[in-house]
Parts: C-alpha cells; sequence; structure tokens
C-alpha cells in the first residue's frame, strides 16, 4: 500500500482531530501514515510518498501558525516534488471570503513544485453543522481506489 505523510495546520486543534480520522482510516486501509503536528520540511519524507494536508484557515486568509514556516520553508526551496503526490482537506468558514485560502494556496505551491494531486481540494464548511472527522473519513472510504 501507500504511505502517507499527514501534514497539520491548526490553530485550535480541530484540525488535529481531522488528521487523526484521516490517519485511522488510512491504517484500516493498510496503508502506512506519519502524523505531522509541527510540520518541518526537513522532516518531512516526499520519495514516492502521499501529503495529506489538512489545513484550516486563519485571520484574513492566513495560514495557521503552526504550519507557517513550513510553508515558507516549501515556498524558498528548490525541491522537486515530482516523485509525490498530495491530497488536501482544507477547513473553514464560507461566512468568510477567505474560505479555505489557506488550502487552495498551498495546491497551487504543490504544483508548482512538481507534486501531483491525486483528488480535488476537499473543503469543509464550518459554517454548517457538520462532523469534520466524519465528513474527512467518508472521503477517503469513497476514493480508496485512488489512493
Amino acid at each position: 500500500m501507500s504511505s502517507f505523510q499527514i501534514i497539520v495546520g491548526s490553530m485550535l486543534g480541530g484540525t488535529e482531530y481531522v488528521a487523526e480520522a484521516c490517519e485511522e482510516t488510512l491504517l484500516a486501509l493498510n496503508h502506512q501514515t506519519t502524523l505531522h503536528l509541527q510540520p518541518e520540511l526537513a522532516q518531512i519524507i516526499s520519495n514516492n510518498q502521499t501529503w495529506l494536508i489538512c489545513t484550516s484557515t486563519h485571520g484574513a486568509g492566513d495560514f495557521p501558525d503552526n504550519i507557517q514556516k513550513f510553508v515558507e520553508d516549501l515556498r524558498n526551496s528548490a525541491i522537486d516534488l515530482s516523485p509525490s503526490k498530495f491530497m488536501i482537506i482544507a477547513i473553514g468558514d464560507s461566512n468568510y471570503d477567505t474560505f479555505c485560502k489557506a488550502g487552495f494556496d498551498l495546491n497551487k505551491l504543490l504544483i508548482s513544485k512538481g507534486s501531483i494531486e491525486i483528488l480535488p481540494i476537499k473543503t469543509l464548511d464550518m459554517k454548517e453543522e457538520i462532523d469534520p472527522e466524519d465528513l474527512a473519513q467518508q472521503w477517503i472510504e469513497k476514493n480508496k481506489d485512488l489512493l
């Protein structure tokens, strides 16, 4: 099976729960996972990996504090991510015009570094009454043949 690097961008901890739920589902599907709650680019394997990025958007479309250095390092590096794939779960509130902006910005950045998007971004709208962990797990289950 595949190996997943689960990268988390979270301000208040809710996105961590989503990432942990995703990890649980991926493990049940016999994938290998490594969870990065304080992601550091130098510590994350990219060769023949799938990056699952779970991030919220904070403030005026900003990245959560815990992932800002990772994103800055990624932007400024000459890293070639062509041997890797990625998928993103973006969490936000559609009451704001920056709904899931961090996820969409990361999507563009990863593509610019050569990584292959295997699934379109999954957005979770916290304005709705939803169980984000359950929706993330359903999304992975539904797309398990593509992973």
